[in-house]
């Protein structure tokens, strides 16, 4: 029961940690340890089986190279006992020919030189009429019985026909350097203009669109390269107007319009844009900040199964929708009102007029309501915002955006733009989105193709400038951030927009500044047919469809300088030309794109 009694002969070290236990001592790791037999010789015999392998890889490999190499001894052998055949063969030969050439020739001696066939062929060569004493004597034919040619005809026969291929072959190289000019004249000879006749047949009994598109993409490859290849039977101007013919076939539009048209773009532009009003624009929505956030409401509607992206980065707000099991104008967000359906190009006026919280602004013809409401959100619903339609209509759906969107800062009015400045003025900035022809829009509206006219063309043009010189007027030079006007249009046509701005930079104290849209858009005209506008328009931006793939806009922003009217001589002439002519046009049904003149009181 006491302690455990040591063993005097067992010399084993204690094992675990013990107080009493001996220390082991340090390993000897220098010490070689023996190794064992049996492994040393199984490594050995493997060691031995490897080099035997070895040695019967470098045998095979030897056995083949000598097989290959007896191989190629014996072809070159065989190839050089068959070119010895082949030359004594040839030898045999000429020696052959040689004496059947020798043969025919003693023939040939022997025979006599007038024969009976000889004869018969005289008489032949003289009954054969003679064009021209300079032909040869040579161009007949040779009967069957005549003697061959000798071989030195048949060199000199061979000799030019080698010098006819090589001259052919120089041929044609030219010809391939040549293609497109042979091309071109093959062309232009093989289409042939439709007479006079044949037109007024077509406007009765029009033909088939595949035919009208052919006769159309050979007149404009023509006038293409016109310059370079003329037609000296055709005046461009023929040509020219059997394009514009087939156009307006094919795309539908009367001749005013196209011409108006033709003038604007280039041939391959003009092509492009027509295209391009032939199909939808993107359907856009604008988020209302106001109540939400883009991120947050793309991750909504794409819980819906809406396919969408975000637009261009000009645009901080904008989605584009590409498709959508529910029906856009209907989901639970829009009827909350977290956005708002507006084209991508209506952006861009509000984008110029740059609204600041706490402003006073004029939208003066502001249904439905869609640049409204982004004034609104970018004021953050301070300030205070007039939103004036001539159309009472028309301002339903303003007042029904204004209410879903949340807008508390704007007062909708109905009165007539022209007369604003009487009713009330010192605006800071102004918004003027001016009734316009439509034809930015003709996608949306394919009736402007066959509607619109001349005379409808100058309606709008004079209307717009009596709404752009109260919309100048009814802003306040002396604000403290303001004084800024923005005019836009959604056509294309240079009457109603470069001509209306440079008529305004005229008339008032004005001038233009940049949009804030650098980058995107193109540059105003400054020149177009006979106008010479104001050098500064090219300040002014121009969208198209076939561009930039949205409606076709026109932007320019004016910056008011003095609240003062400068007065001239024929300012008073001018002003009362265009009352008259506003007031006396008749009225055509669905004229107008925007809002209806004869409302306007």
């Amino acid at each position: 029961m006491g302690r455990h009694i040591k063993n005097q002969e067992d010399t084993r070290p204690k094992r675990g940690p013990g107080r009493k236990a001996r220390k082991q001592p340090d390993p000897d790791f220098n010490e070689a340890k023996p190794r064992n037999p049996r492994r040393v010789a199984k490594k050995q015999a493997k060691l031995n089986e490897m080099k035997k392998k070895q040695a019967e890889i470098k045998q095979r490999k030897a056995s083949k190279k000598q097989a290959e190499a007896k191989e190629e001894s014996e072809e070159e052998m065989e190839t050089v006992s068959f070119m010895e055949e082949e030359a004594v063969v040839e030898g045999e030969v000429e020696e052959q020919s040689e004496e059947e050439e020798s043969e025919e020739e003693e023939e040939v001696e022997k025979m006599p030189l007038f024969t009976d066939a000889n004869e018969e062929m005289e008489s032949k060569i003289s009954l054969i009429p003679r064009d021209s004493d300079d032909e040869d004597d040579d161009d007949f034919e040779l009967p069957d019985d005549e003697p061959e040619l000798d071989d030195d005809d048949e060199d000199d026969d061979e000799s030019e026909e080698d010098s006819d291929e090589d001259a052919g072959e120089k041929t044609m190289e030219d010809d391939d350097a040549d293609d497109d000019v042979q091309i071109n004249v093959s062309e232009v000879d093989h289409f042939v203009l439709p007479s006079g006749q044949e037109i007024e047949l077509e406007k009765t009994q029009p033909p088939s669109l595949d035919i009208v598109k052919e006769r159309m993409e050979k007149v404009m490859w023509i006038l293409a390269q016109f310059s370079r290849n003329p037609d000296p039977t055709k005046k461009r101007k023929e040509y020219k107007a059997v394009l514009k013919h087939d156009l307006c076939t094919y795309y539908s539009y009367n001749e005013f319009l196209m011409g108006e048209f033709y003038e604007l773009f280039k041939l391959e532009e003009l092509r492009q844009f027509l295209d391009a009003n032939e199909t939808q624009r993107p359907m856009t929505i604008r988020t209302n900040t106001l109540k939400t956030k883009r991120r947050q409401l793309a991750q909504n509607l794409i819980a819906r199964g809406v396919n969408l992206d975000p637009l261009e980065k000009w645009s901080k707000v904008g989605l584009v929708v590409y498709d959508s099991p529910v029906a856009i104008g209907a989901t639970t967000e829009y009827l909350a009102g977290h956005y708002m359906l507006q084209g991508a190009s209506s952006f861009t006026p509000v984008m110029a007029l740059a609204p600041q919280p706490g402003e006073r602004i004029l939208d003066m013809c502001a249904a439905p309501g869609g640049k409204t409401t982004y004034i609104a959100q970018l004021m953050k619903n301070t300030g205070m915002i007039f939103a004036n339609d001539v159309n009472k209509k028309r301002l339903d759906a303003v007042k029904a955006n204004v209410h879903r969107l949340g807008v508390s800062n704007t007062v909708i009015s109905n009165y007539d733009a022209r007369s604003f400045p009487a009713v009330i003025g010192n605006f800071s900035r102004v918004l003027l989105d001016a009734p316009c022809s439509g034809t930015g829009v003709i996608s949306k509206d394919p009736s402007v193709k066959m509607n619109k006219d001349e005379t409808d063309l100058n309606r709008c043009s004079h209307l717009q400038k009596e709404l752009i010189l109260a919309a100048i007027d009814s802003c306040d030079a002396k604000s403290k951030n303001g004084g800024y006007i923005v005019y836009c249009t959604c056509s294309i046509m240079v009457e109603e927009n470069e001509d209306v701005v440079d008529y305004a930079l005229k008339k008032r104290n004005v001038k233009l500044v940049p949009t804030g849209l650098e980058g995107f858009g193109v540059d105003g005209f400054t020149k177009y047919r006979h106008h010479r506008f104001h050098p500064s328009l090219k300040l002014t931006k121009r969208y198209y469809p076939h561009i930039h793939n949205m409606d076709g806009f026109y932007v320019a922003k004016f910056k008011k300088f003095s609240n003062t009217i400068p007065v001239s001589k024929n300012s008073k002439v001018e002003e009362a030309d265009v009352e008259e002519f506003t007031t006396t046009a008749p009225k055509k049904e669905g004229q107008w794109s925007l809002c209806e003149v004869d409302n306007f009181v």
